[in-house]
This record gives structure tokens, C-alpha cells and sequence, in this order.
């Protein structure tokens, strides 16, 4: 067990949607006494999932963290959301475990959805172990979501314990590999220690031995032992797992249905037993070495209590009062799920909310002198859009003050102002994702919110050149208004862009108006007749005429704008389309699926290769029109079991 006097430590719990995190979150805190019942998801009753769209959605939607004893040391819980859409929240809570978690189904054919979670996890280098949930379902096959999880695991996967079945096949109880005990499970009741069943035996016997090759490959001494045939003491056993897990060599693998409590003390045991202690994490994660510092990993807003960042200690003793990164810490809280207690102070390895940091943001290291640094992932770039609109213009102030906590709050989420649309989109993961934000955006504000998908921004280009001649000429007493212009127009090159140039030869035009002309004819192609830009295009001013009294800039602004409006239908227009350069990543089995998504939205297909650094992964790379993107990762993800995703940029424009 680790020393406790290394401070308090944490877990974090991750995994696809559905795989039952919430439920054996609610049991852990069950097991170690934190709540005195067990809530259920389904029914709304869970002490996770408190959030009014979370209950409405049954599913995670914020993370869930607890702080409690168990055994007489001091642990945090984190339940990440399951969905891909946030996945962010789930790497900010992983950044800052000890040891993660990973909660799957029995099931080999979705194995595949762990992919991203264990992709962050080994780039990390962050200890973790699996939980094969749900164990109690007809045809749960551990070794099946063994060797499929392994399939897509860069660290070995190591089996610590294997299941005991009756004779209709049913999950009754399991074996422990290192200790060879058996226990038998009942649900709702703690496991019961029971003789080894003579037909588990030589199974025990051929598990645990892959078992010890599996150490050994990690082990010198271990190794030349076995090789001698001696039987390794549990102890020295139970050290190179701990070693091991520990540096994340290796991914030990146990199994449960948190549903009827079955397999969750073991856990429990594993963790308390096993994880490294936060000293180990923060030399892991080369933090500077510094007198008080906390790492903040989520920041929320609480209604009346304003913003609270949740933080974790690393060294020293944070108290109310205490200054960091030029904050004034106060009300440090423990948490309990959405409950907050008042606690002053928190030492090492602690997981508390501190309130009203109005500087701090997700992922910043606090310090007392607030110049310390430390890495950080950063968020996903953006897959899918929401245009947003208020009733009343007063009101954009409002939404904006809102749209800014809420990026505060998931910094995968973002805001911008469209300059070519003048549309205020609302930027994220999918779809899920944002009607998630909307919720809390019109709780935020009272506002009634339209939304509507993202206009295209079109382009228009010619096709034939001409020379157009016009005058702008205007008298209503006093100095009027003359200018005469005649432009050569032609077409470019597409991405050429906008060329501007004169041949005025004795002064037709003054110098000090050829700017005007310039400008005249650059707003008109601004925005075009029809609102959109015109692009493309190589304008010369060849000749006009002027008024030694009557002439103006604003006069041959006009007229040069006035030639322009004369001569576009004579040079053939055509309305162009912006086609995007996407970049589409799925598990390889789906790549046939994903190539038709590009070809049925009017995609062009380049190729598609592995994934650098995916086992298992494809990336299929296609030209497709911007007007085809609104939901393509919608129906990514919707044939690739959720875990498909994408990378978008302008490659150029197309007729349409």
C-alpha cells in the first residue's frame, strides 16, 4: 500500500457511453461508506448525474467527482461522461489521476471504442487498469474482451483474476491469480471466500502461469526463476505488479458487474493496494518543484456560488487567503458529487473547489508567484457548428458575457463571429455536445435562443472580360457631383484574388482619384449584387473624365462602382462554392463505410492510408463541398460505433 503520508490520491473512472461508469461510481462510494445507499441512474437517484440534463439525458454529462475515506486513506473519485463529444473533460480528469480506470462492456465487437482513451493514456504514459463491466449479461465472455482489447492496447494487458461459472454457464464468482483464492459473488452482498473448485484448478494453473510470463518479460530475476522452476512468492509477485502498473508497463485487467455490486471491493483493493502515490504522479508528470501548488482541471459556475475551479494539490497546504497565480483563494471545499463542504485547508494529492479564481482557467498550474508552468492537452479542434441568433440585438451583450463563461467552463467549446456570414457561430465536438451548451446557455441567460445550421460562404467569379464606361453625374445646386470612368474587366486565375491597375495617360483621371476608383471598385465586389463577394477578378482603369469644381472621391467611387454593377452580366458570372480538404478517421473496419459518407456528399476521393500511431486505424482523405459538411460527423460517428473523427480545412473554391 502506498504511504499515506504522500498525500490523498485519485482515480479517475473512463469509457464509452453506456458502459455502466456512473453505476460503479455510485458503488465504490456505497462500498467505502461516502453514501449510505446506492442510487440508480435509470431511476434519477444516483448521487452522480445530479445535473437537471443529465438526469433528463441518463448519461454524464459534466464529471462527477467525489472525495472520501476508505480503509483510512483519503481518495478522490472522478466519473468522466462517456460520449466523444466530451471527451476533453475526460483528459483534463486523466491529467491529474493517478491511476484511470477504463470501464467497457463484454462485448470484443466494441472494444474498438476505447481507442481514443487509451491512445491519450499510453502517449501519457498514465498507469491505468480495465474494468469489464457488466459480467451478469447472458454470453459476457472475458476472455473474448481480452484478447480484443488487447488488439488495440499498446501496453500488454495482464489478467488478475478469472471467472468461476455454474453449470448453466452463469457468472458465479472469480479466481484470484496472485493470491489463488476463490470467492463467490452474490448481488448486493460481499463476496464470500470459498474452496477452489476442482475443474477451476488447472484453468487457475494455466492463467496464472501466462500471468508470471507476462512479468517476467518485464523481469530479469522473475524470469531466470521460472525458467529454474521456482515458484515466486505472492509477495514478490504482488511487487512487480505494483512496479509495474506503477510505470505503466503493463494493464491489469478485472472484472465485475457494478450493477449488482460484484467485483467492486476487489477493484477497490487493486486501487488502494496498487496506485502510485501523488508524489510518484507529479515527478511522472515533471511538475515543477515549488512551495504551494494546485493544478486546476475543471472549472464550472454554480449559480448564486459563482465560479468554482476545481483544483488538485500537489504540494504544500492550500488555505483560504492564500494568493495564487494572483487569485485570492477562498471557500476551499471537498466535494461529494454536487454537494460541497467547507474544509478551509487541503494538503497534497487533495481534489477541492476553490471559488471565485477569476483568473484561473482550465488547466493552469497555481503557484504563489504564478510562474510556474505545466503541460496540458489541448482541446479537439471543432467538428460541428451552430449558428445562434437572439430576438432582440440588446440582448447579444447578454450572450456574450454567457458564451465566454461557457468556453471558460469547456474549453472545447467555442464562440466566434463569422466575418464573411456575420453569423455568431457556436463551435464543438457534435451535435450532442452543443445542445448540451444550449441548455445551459438559455438557463444561463433566460434568453430564448434560435439556432440555425451555419450559411455557406459562397463566392462569385467571371468567366469573359469586357471594358465598361460610366459617369456618375449629379446637380442640385451648389457644387454637384461628376466623375467618368471606363474599366477593363477581366478574369484571373482562381485563388488569384484581386488586381487593381490604370493605364491613364494625359490626365484624364486626376492621380489623387485613382484611389477613389480603387475603392469604388473594391466595394462593389465586396459584396456583389447578390451578397455575395466576387472573387477573382483583374480591374485597369483606362480612361475617364473629371470636373475641375464638381469632382470628388466620393463622385468617382460612384461611377467606379457604377461600371462595375454595368459590366458584371456581360462578363458571364458564375457562383462558386468553398470545397473543404477533410481528413476522416475511423477504426479500419469502417473505412469502406466512411468512403461512401465522402462520395455521397459530393466528396472527391484522394486516398486513405493507417492512422500514424492508430493500430487498426484508417484515414481517408477526400476534397468535399463546405455546403455538404454541416453534420458529416454526425454520420461519421453513427458508422463507427461514436468514435469517429474529423479534420477540416479550406482547400478552394469550385464552381457550382
Amino acid at each position: 500500500m502506498t504511504d499515506q503520508s504522500q498525500g490523498a490520491r485519485v482515480a479517475a473512472l473512463v469509457g464509452p457511453y453506456s458502459s455502466g461508469k456512473t453505476t460503479l461510481f455510485e458503488n465504490i462510494l456505497f462500498t467505502a461508506g461516502a453514501i449510505s445507499r446506492r442510487g440508480a441512474v435509470k431511476d434519477g437517484t444516483s448521487l452522480g448525474d445530479g445535473s437537471p440534463e443529465a438526469r433528463a439525458r441518463t448519461m454524464s454529462t459534466d464529471l462527477n467527482i467525489a472525495a472520501f475515506d476508505y480503509l483510512g486513506d483519503d481518495w478522490t473519485v472522478i466519473d468522466c461522461p462517456g460520449s466523444v463529444e466530451l471527451i476533453h473533460d475526460a483528459q483534463c480528469a486523466m491529467m491529474v489521476a493517478d491511476v484511470v480506470v477504463l470501464v467497457c462492456d463484454p462485448k470484443p465487437d466494441r472494444a474498438v471504442t476505447l481507442s481514443p482513451i487509451l491512445r491519450f493514456l499510453d502517449d501519457r504514459n498514465i498507469p491505468h487498469m480495465l474494468f469489464i463491466n457488466k459480467m451478469d449479461q447472458e454470453d459476457a465472455s472475458v476472455r473474448a474482451t481480452f484478447e480484443a482489447l488487447q488488439a488495440i492496447s499498446s501496453r500488454p494487458l495482464l489478467l488478475r483474476e478469472i471467472p468461476i461459472r455454474d453449470a448453466g454457464g452463469q457468472l458465479t464468482g472469480m479466481v484470484d491469480l496472485v493470491s489463488e483464492r476463490a470467492f463467490r459473488w452474490e448481488p448486493h452482498k460481499t463476496s464470500e471466500m470459498i474452496s477452489m473448485p476442482r475443474d477451476m484448478a488447472t484453468l487457475e494453473e494455466d492463467a496464472r502461469t501466462t500471468m508470471l510470463e507476462s512479468l517476467a518479460d518485464l523481469d530479469d530475476d522473475l524470469m531466470m526463476e521460472l525458467l529454474e522452476d521456482v515458484t515466486p512468492s505472492t509477495g514478490e509477485v504482488y511487487e512487480n505488479l505494483v512496479r509495474d502498473l506503477r510505470q505503466d508497463l503493463i494493464v491489469p485487467v478485472f472484472f465485475g458487474s457494478a450493477e449488482n455490486g460484484n467485483g467492486v471491493t476487489r477493484l477497490m483493493k487493486a486501487l488502494r493496494h496498487d496506485a502510485p502515490s501523488p508524489t510518484e504522479t507529479a515527478a511522472r508528470l515533471g511538475l515543477p518543484k515549488t512551495g504551494k501548488a494546485a493544478q486546476v482541471f475543471s472549472t464550472g459556475y454554480a449559480g448564486k456560488a459563482g465560479k468554482q475551479s476545481h483544483v488538485r494539490v500537489w504540494s504544500g497546504e492550500i488555505a483560504d487567503g492564500d494568493v495564487l497565480n494572483g487569485d485570492r483563494v477562498a471557500n476551499v471545499a471537498k466535494p461529494l458529487g454536487p454537494k460541497m463542504t467547507l474544509i478551509g485547508k487541503a494538503g497534497p494529492g487533495a481534489v477541492v473547489s476553490l471559488g471565485r479564481m477569476a483568473e484561473a482557467r482550465t488547466g493552469d498550474f497555481l503557484t504563489q508567484d504564478g510562474s510556474a508552468r505545466a503541460d496540458w492537452p489541448k482541446p479537439p479542434a471543432p467538428m460541428f457548428a451552430l449558428a445562434l441568433s437572439t430576438e432582440h440585438h440588446a440582448d447579444e451583450v447578454r450572450l456574450s458575457a454567457a458564451l465566454a463563461r461557457l468556453s471558460e467552463s469547456d474549453p472545447s467549446i467555442g464562440a466566434t463571429h463569422d466575418s464573411e456570414t456575420g453569423e455568431l457561430l457556436l463551435e464543438g465536438q457534435g451535435a450532442l455536445q452543443l445542445q448540451i451548451a444550449l441548455k445551459e446557455l438559455e438557463a444561463d441567460t433566460g434568453l430564448a435562443l434560435t439556432q440555425e445550421t451555419p450559411r455557406v460562404p459562397f463566392r462569385s467569379t467571371i468567366t469573359k472580360s469586357t471594358t465598361q464606361k460610366a459617369r456618375h453625374k449629379k446637380q442640385s445646386g451648389g457644387h454637384g457631383e461628376f466623375a467618368d470612368v471606363e474599366l477593363e474587366i477581366k478574369p484571373m486565375p482562381r485563388g488569384a484574388g484581386f488586381a487593381f491597375g490604370e493605364r491613364i495617360v494625359g490626365g484624364a483621371v486626376p492621380r489623387q482619384y485613382i484611389p477613389a476608383v480603387e475603392k469604388g471598385v473594391r466595394a462593389f465586389l465586396a459584396t456583389g449584387p447578390d451578397g455575395d463577394p466576387i472573387v477573382d477578378v483583374s480591374v485597369t482603369l483606362v480612361d475617364g473624365g473629371h470636373h475641375n469644381v464638381d469632382s470628388s472621391d466620393m463622385a468617382f467611387q460612384k461611377a467606379a462602382a457604377k461600371a462595375m454593377a454595368e459590366a458584371l452580366p456581360k462578363c458571364a458570372p458564375i457562383k462558386l462554392e468553398p470545397v473543404q480538404k477533410v481528413t476522416l478517421s475511423a477504426p479500419s473496419e469502417f473505412t469502406p463505410k466512411v468512403q461512401r459518407i465522402a462520395t455521397g456528399r459530393r466528396g472527391q476521393l484522394l486516398g486513405f492510408d493507417a492512422k500514424p500511431g492508430w493500430p487498426g486505424w484508417d484515414e481517408v482523405i477526400a476534397l468535399i463541398p463546405a455546403a455538404e459538411m454541416g453534420d458529416i460527423v454526425t454520420e461519421l460517428r453513427s458508422v463507427s460505433l461514436g468514435v469517429g473523427t474529423l479534420v477540416s480545412e479550406f482547400d478552394h473554391l469550385q464552381k457550382l
